[in-house]
């Protein structure tokens, strides 16, 4: 086909589309999706383009790099185009309210410029821009492109399109690559997309035809234009194919460096490149144990086979670099100073003097026996109590790495250790990480928490700790990420927990328990004074000339504002004064000391939070004082009961579990057998015993109200009531023996708190009294329990008939 034949027929195509564009009449409206959204905008100079484009451009270095500083974490924004050309000078842009969204796909380098892929998603309309920092964000929601095209209309417009294509890449030479590229796409939309950008008019044109609401409209237009503009097109297509050449002539580098690293491998001159070279130096110099070192060469030489760009070269190089950050080797001539050990410990701890006694034991085990560290400690205790804190004095007086990993909440085996490396993103366990952290091998190594963690789908963490804290195994700990043995056994290992319960047996039967109770009144007092008060003051920028906190306050602040086992709380409280007194000096300029008294409270923190029960002066008959442990320390428990017209039956109220259930059914059994001459002249079996705890809405149970709720029943029946400052715990037997409880120096303790003045206590507590201080110890009388007529004896003063009376066997009570 001739020229002149080549333009008569597209003279034709032209009066035909024309007639066409005639006919259509715009009746629709955009049809948008009610979801707004927020991307950045990107101003392309001199560029509109239309949905369903792939393309590159070349833009400048720096016009670039504010691109990439503006676009998402998904590489989208909208090119949205200004009206006019912005002025240096002016206060603001004016946009054009329809724009498009694009995600950059790939980016290649050059010496002035950049190379930019971009894929075309959807056309939006923008409802609000925002400028913040020199940038802007537009406000959008979606305008769908619906085509209206038939069938044989998009023939004739993919005819059109590529009869014009063919005929402008016979004229530029080398141009047919491109043109197959256009002519091979089989969607009309994707054709009209990609000659779009070569169509020379006025930007307002382009932005005129990116805005019109029908796609064929659209389509039959630019036809007409890419027609019209077949020749100023040809430099465009220059271009295009001046670009296809310089990508054609990357990939073939690229292909040329693989066959070079390929020959590399053949000829054995891998060790030459840089980055394998160093690996190797690395390896020599890190002087790993044998079995590692084979390892690590392994999957060096695995490594420097496969080559960049590898699916596995960044898991390999991982690996590498987490063998290489380990530390391998023992720590040599480590003196251990243990009066050093002490005073740290004295320093930052008061009180926990059994807890200090074995700590410091466990350090002269650490230096006389250098080769192994024998047990690894537990701290349980309640919360705030200083269990971690512990582990960091211990760290700071032995002068090694400090390392806490907190296991609360974990429930994959994978976090002890570590992922394998048959799939991505796999990593080693907390243990290896805490090492590689440290950098030596004997750091001090807190577990937080162990009795927080629990078994699921994905393995028992706990068994995991099995290997990590039995000093028999741990000196070749694996790790399912090294696959290799690491030596643990430098490392001084201490646990933290709040309960023992939850700890299953054979990780308890590997740890060294150490208990710490909750703390008196007295050692809170002088915490707060010798250590919070300190610390909280720095927190907040004052110092003691700017803010003065009484030691009355300090006391009230313990006995009304918290109600725990430990000190995290009052260190809370001691922060709300702090801030209020910053406050002052700020913003009222008050003049300094500013001194806190008690009756400041009120104002500064609100009401009272915590209630101590005070005992009554006298106590009714079938009312007594019993003793109970918490989580958050002791307690005083009343325990009540009734006589209501029934059967003889049972009633229990107040939350009770089934341990204090049993206890109570005990206690009925006792008082049947012992007063069974005073219940036969009664009506007693019309009856029924009716026992109440109060507080109903809290739980309670556990194995220490047998001898208070039996008492409250004797009292009951007697009519004898019991003296209101007798308290008293233990556990009884059906056959009368009163048994030995735990929780003495929390249970004391309440008790002296609340104004008790004698505690009737099992007789085998009584050793149990060590742990009581001397000022609480002072203050009370306590008297040891073997069976059951002694604590009526001592509570209503009275006799019981004896056990041998009643045919009871009493060799185990007189034992």
């Amino acid at each position: 086909m001739t020229q002149n034949e080549d333009n008569l027929s597209f003279t034709q195509t032209l009066r035909k589309n024309n007639q066409i564009i005639t006919d259509i009449q715009e009746t629709t409206t955009h049809k948008t999706t009610t979801t707004e959204n927020e991307l950045p905008i990107l101003i392309i100079p001199n560029t509109i383009l239309l949905p369903h484009t792939d393309m590159t451009i070349q833009l400048d270095k720096a016009h670039t790099e504010n691109m990439l500083q503006t676009v998402n974490e998904n590489h989208e924004g909208i090119i949205l185009t200004p009206k006019g050309i912005p002025q240096p000078d002016s206060e603001g842009i004016e946009f054009y309210d329809i724009g498009v969204i694009l995600q950059l796909k790939n980016l290649q380098e050059e010496p002035d410029q950049y190379q930019i892929e971009l894929k075309v998603k959807d056309k939006v309309f923008v409802t609000e821009i925002r400028e913040a920092n020199g940038t802007f964000h537009g406000v959008y929601y979606k305008i769908p492109e619906e085509s209206n095209i038939t069938e044989q209309e998009s023939i004739e417009i993919n005819k059109n399109i590529n009869d014009a294509v063919l005929t402008i890449s016979n004229l530029i030479p080398n141009s047919e690559i491109y043109a197959q590229q256009i002519i091979g796409k089989l969607d009309t939309q994707e054709k009209v997309a990609e000659v779009f950008p070569y169509i020379r008019v006025p930007i307002s044109r382009k932005q005129e035809l990116l805005e019109m609401e029908s796609a064929k409209l659209r389509a039959l237009k630019i036809v007409q234009l890419l027609i019209e503009q077949k020749d100023a097109m040809l430099l465009q297509m220059d271009i295009a194919k001046k670009l296809n050449k310089k990508m054609s002539e990357t990939h073939k580098q690229s292909l040329l460096r693989e066959q070079m690293k390929m020959i590399q491998e053949e000829l054995n001159l891998t060790d030459e490149t840089e980055g394998h070279k160093t690996y190797r130096e690395k390896i020599k110099e890190a002087q790993l144990p044998e079995e590692v070192e084979k390892v690590a060469l392994e999957e060096l030489h695995k490594l420097e086979r496969q080559g960049q760009n590898n699916s596995e070269e960044n898991i390999i190089r991982n690996y590498l670099d987490t063998i290489l950050s380990l530390p391998w080797h023992k720590e040599k001539g480590v003196e251990i100073d243990i009066t050093k050990a002490k005073e740290q410990l004295d320093k930052d701890h008061y009180g926990l003097k059994k807890v200090k006694e074995r700590i410091i034991q466990h350090l002269t085990v650490l230096k006389m026996k250098e080769e192994k560290q024998g047990s690894i400690l537990l701290l349980v205790g309640p919360p705030g109590t200083g269990k971690t804190s512990l582990g960091r004095s211990i760290a700071e007086a032995l002068d090694r790495p400090y390392i806490r990993a907190s296991l609360g909440g974990i429930k994959d085996e994978s976090e002890i250790r570590g992922h394998r490396r048959t799939y991505l993103g796999a990593l080693p366990g907390r243990i290896i990480n805490g090492m590689k952290k440290a950098g030596k091998t004997n750091p001090v190594f807190v577990l937080d928490e162990i009795d927080k963690m629990t078994a699921s789908i994905n393995g028992n963490p706990t068994s995991a700790l099995l290997e990590v804290l039995d000093p028999e195994q741990n000196d070749s700990f694996s790790d399912h990420y090294l696959e290799v043995p690491y030596d643990l056994s430098d490392v001084f290992f201490i646990g933290t927990a709040n309960s023992l319960e939850d700890i299953p047996g054979p990780l308890r039967d590997r740890l060294e328990i150490i208990k710490l109770d909750s703390y008196t009144k007295v050692e809170k007092e002088h915490i707060a004074e010798e250590h919070l008060i300190d610390e909280v003051l720095e927190d907040h920028g004052l110092t003691r000339d700017q803010l003065t906190i009484t030691p009355e306050t300090i006391t009230v602040l313990i006995e009304k504002y918290t109600r725990e086992a430990g000190v995290r709380n009052l260190k809370r409280q001691i922060e709300a004064i702090a801030r209020h007194t910053t406050e002052k000096i700020i913003v009222d300029q008050v003049e300094t000391p500013y001194t806190v008294t008690p009756d400041m409270l009120y104002d500064i923190l609100g009401h009272e939070k915590a209630h101590y029960e005070l005992v009554p002066d006298k106590n009714p008959a079938g009312v007594v004082t019993g003793l109970a442990w918490t989580p958050v320390g002791g307690d005083i428990l009343y325990i009540e009961a009734a006589l209501t017209p029934g059967e003889g039956k049972l009633k229990l109220t107040g939350k009770l579990g089934d341990v204090m259930k049993e206890s109570a059914q005990i206690a009925q059994s006792l008082i049947r057998s012992r007063f069974s001459n005073i219940l036969k002249e009664s009506d007693y079996d019309k009856h029924d015993i009716h026992i109440h705890v109060p507080e109903g809405a809290i739980p309670k149970d556990g194995p220490s109200a047998g001898i208070t709720m039996t008492t409250t029943l004797a009292s009951l029946i007697t009519g004898i009531p019991v003296d209101s400052k007798i308290a008293m715990t233990g556990e009884i037997s059906l056959t009368g023996r009163v048994l030995p409880v735990g929780g003495i120096k929390e249970k004391v303790i309440a008790a002296h708190r609340s104004g008790i003045k004698k505690i009737l206590l099992p007789k085998r507590n009584m050793k149990d009294l060590d742990d009581v201080p001397e000022e609480v110890k002072n203050e009370l009388t306590f008297k040891p329990m073997n069976t059951i007529e002694e604590v009526l004896t001592e509570a209503l003063n009275i006799n019981l008939p004896h056990a041998e009376s009643l045919n009871i066997d009493v060799t185990s009570i007189q034992q």
